[in-house]
């Protein structure tokens, strides 16, 4: 069900379903707006232009706009196509903030190894030492679960997006005109999910679950007694300076500047589309809720491939990935993904899905070529594509 995949993420097949608003065009032609902006590059744009064909697809697929932006040794390239506002026209900028939807595990994942590179956790901890009792019910044991399995999907636990009742009410036109305000707690989330029995015993096979990572985001608050918007905040987003990223909580709106945001809210991309920019993200929770823009998540990535996040020790379990059923050229670390492009390059990063934004943000291995970019819309286009037309020239 794509309305499900929302806040998953883990492939290019994480898009999603949204909120409130007019009934809207789906978006359009191509021709309408695209520009390279802000380019700081030496090298002539041609350097770019694979992908800058593969946003125009986007763009001509049904995808209302996309912004991107690559930085490499040479300089920094960004580029918009299509609209930002379906109905005044207006474009997208290459400053656009937006909903990063499961790019923010990337941020849980490195906050959870820099506690454990000061001593303070171990991630083979089981989670019932630092949540004594939560995951519980239907055969859910938090005795038997570790830490490192939350992060790289390797626990079982049953991923809360995927209950139907969640679904139709968050995900779907009608339930989501009623409760797209609502707050929900983390507690209340895996609650959803506790209802289900486990998909598999923890360590015997993988799979996605945006439980996990609502539990990640519990056991840093144990650990440090502070959210993990907090330490997020303190750790990461303002020794880096990325000024365009948030943890916005319960707040509704996204920081200016921003585009709107689109879905079909239905399970098919046929339909009108609706205008999903404001919600409430306790929903994703540490799972999906955070916002940034594209110079940011660039600077993230690059920073954290670096070893400018984290010690080698703990950048090399980050790196230490699992296979990912049915997706041969993607391996999963620590909220962190291998992707092996079709030129042999591999790039490291995340994708990103919430309602009305697919996002990917990805790095080669020593952090100096990075792309960040996004989607306004939820049911159409292919993140992928951009970034094999970045790093493969295709």
């Amino acid at each position: 069900m794509r309305a499900r995949t929302t806040l998953v993420g883990a492939t290019a097949l994480l898009l999603s379903a949204a909120l409130a608003g007019p009934a809207v065009a789906a978006g359009p032609a191509v021709g309408s707006h695209l520009a390279d902006a802000g380019s700081t590059d030496t090298r002539s744009t041609d350097t770019h232009s694979a992908a800058r064909r593969a946003i125009e697809a986007a763009v001509r697929a049904g995808v209302p706009g996309v912004t991107a932006t690559a930085k490499d040794t040479h300089g920094t390239w960004s580029t918009t196509a299509g609209v930002g506002d379906t109905r005044t026209g207006e474009p997208r900028s290459t400053a656009d903030r937006y909903r990063v939807g499961s790019i923010t595990k990337s941020f849980v994942s490195t906050v959870l190894l820099q506690l454990e590179a000061e001593g303070r956790l171990s991630l083979d901890d089981k989670v019932d030492r630092w949540l004594p009792g939560v995951v519980s019910g239907h055969g859910h044991d938090g005795r038997d679960i570790t830490v490192r399995q939350l992060l790289n999907h390797t626990s079982g636990i049953y991923n809360y997006t995927a209950d139907d009742d969640f679904g139709r009410t968050y995900f779907l036109k009608d339930g989501f005109f009623r409760h797209r305000y609502d707050t929900l707690t983390p507690l209340d989330l895996v609650a959803v999910a506790m209802k289900h029995k486990p998909d598999f015993a923890p360590g015997t096979s993988w799979n996605y679950s945006n439980t996990n990572y609502v539990l990640a985001g519990m056991v840093i608050g144990k650990v440090t007694g502070h959210s993990y918007a907090t330490e997020i905040t303190r750790r990461i987003i303002e020794p880096l300076h990325l000024t365009a990223t948030s943890v916005p909580g319960t707040r509704v709106t996204v920081p200016r500047p921003s585009s709107r945001a689109y879905s079909k809210l239905a399970q098919t991309a046929t339909g009108p589309s609706y205008d999903v920019t404001k919600l409430n993200p306790s929903l994703a929770s540490s799972a999906g809720e955070m916002i940034s823009n594209s110079a940011d998540l660039d600077r993230f990535y690059s920073a954290l491939l670096s070893g400018k996040l984290l010690p080698p020790r703990q950048l090399k379990e980050m790196k230490t990935t699992v296979k990912m059923a049915g997706v041969p050229n993607i391996g999963y670390g620590l909220g962190l993904m291998d992707t092996r492009l079709s030129c042999g390059v591999h790039v490291w990063g995340h994708d990103g899905g919430i309602h009305g934004s697919a996002s990917s943000a990805v790095t080669t291995a020593d952090g100096r070529h990075s792309l960040a970019l996004n989607f306004n819309g939820d049911w159409a286009g292919d993140t992928a594509a951009v970034a094999e037309g970045e790093f493969c020239g295709r």
